[in-house]
């Protein structure tokens, strides 16, 4: 829910304003602590009220399986590390790498195109532009920045919030400006899609990824899936279209990178789903824990983080480097290499 005001305090690896070339530490303050130190004790083991024991899975969630694999008879154990608030170190980092990439011009934006299967038709995902429309998807509660759209939205969220349910959503995250040649064909770990879809597979709640048209792909012919090639009058390269979502062969190739990700409902229903109490194999209403009836646009913003995070790591493996002038005269070399490489004779 959201009741805290995150703030970074740097511990290590920047000063003035600069990365130093060494580790960056730092710390998110929970505020949220003083009201459950007692319960979290690191040292003494809570008991009473204030031990706030879970003994009964959210489904869903990963209380049962965390039971089954560590045998934890207090689902606190399980629940608070498999918690999403994990995401906001996530988009810290993801900060920082955006602040690299964005140093050699590459954006990288996201914006919700669906809630509970309201708001935009799959028909237009691929002409959205969430580089260019930052600041209305910003100003927009949903992240989008379809007016229409945003309505049916909220409509949806509230609806299912006075249902006492939750809703998942649909969000697209794009990354602008990305030279040819970023991962590789040649190894299955080092394809750059492979590393996307694992990373925003690793998002909490995600359960479904495409890389361009993605599934879409399944139900054409290959000549109403792959992108056209032409060649540009002074060199170079240029796409009719971009199916492909920025990636061929698992390696880019200078088209814009596009990632769906579809996110299912939160797991916490404040009208709890049937369960099992773990302490007396009875019949059980599911644990309730605070939530959110929605988390779609946050989740979008920890896309963002991620695509950033996958795309500054395989930026660094291709340009290497120990500082960013370093970074610069490699990555300007490339691109004259590029250059010549598309003056075709």
């Amino acid at each position: 829910m959201r009741i805290e005001t995150d703030r970074i305090r740097f511990l290590s690896g920047v000063r003035g304003g600069k990365t130093l070339g060494s580790p960056i530490s730092f710390l998110i303050q929970n505020k949220d602590w003083e009201n459950w130190k007692d319960a979290m004790d690191p040292e003494a083991e809570p008991t009473g009220p204030k031990a706030r024991h879970v003994s009964a899975p959210r489904p869903g969630h990963a209380d049962l399986a965390g039971f089954l694999k560590y045998g934890h008879r207090d689902l606190r154990n399980v629940l608070e590390r498999a918690s999403a608030r994990e995401t906001a170190a996530r988009v810290a980092v993801g900060a920082i790498c955006r602040t690299l990439l964005r140093g050699f011009g590459i954006d990288v934006a996201s914006e919700v195109l669906t809630i509970a299967g309201e708001g935009l038709p799959r028909g237009s995902w691929a002409k959205r532009d969430p580089v260019k429309r930052r600041d209305a998807i910003e100003k927009s509660d949903v992240r989008c920045a379809d007016v229409k759209a945003s309505a049916a939205m909220k409509a949806a969220i509230q609806a299912a919030q006075h249902a006492r349910d939750t809703v998942g959503g649909i969000f697209l995250t794009v990354a602008e400006g990305a030279p040819p040649g970023l991962g590789t064909y040649a190894s299955w770990d080092g394809r750059l899609d492979t590393r996307l879809a694992a990373a925003f597979m690793s998002i909490p709640a995600i359960k479904g990824v495409e890389v361009g048209l993605g599934f879409e792909c399944a139900a054409r012919r290959g000549s109403k899936v792959h992108d056209p090639i032409r060649a540009k009058k002074g060199g170079g390269f240029q796409r009719l279209s971009n199916n492909a979502g920025g990636l061929e062969g698992g390696t880019t190739n200078g088209e814009r990178i596009e990632v769906t990700a579809a996110m299912k409902p939160i797991s916490t229903l404040s009208r709890p789903l049937e369960s099992v109490n773990l302490k007396t194999g009875e019949k059980a209403e599911a644990a309730v824990e605070r939530s959110d009836t929605c988390a779609v646009p946050a989740a979008a913003v920890v896309g963002e983080a991620m695509m950033s995070i996958v795309l500054a790591r395989a930026f660094r493996e291709k340009f290497g480097g120990d500082s960013v002038e370093e970074i610069e005269s490699s990555f300007r070399g490339y691109r004259k290499l590029v250059a010549r490489r598309g003056k075709l004779r």
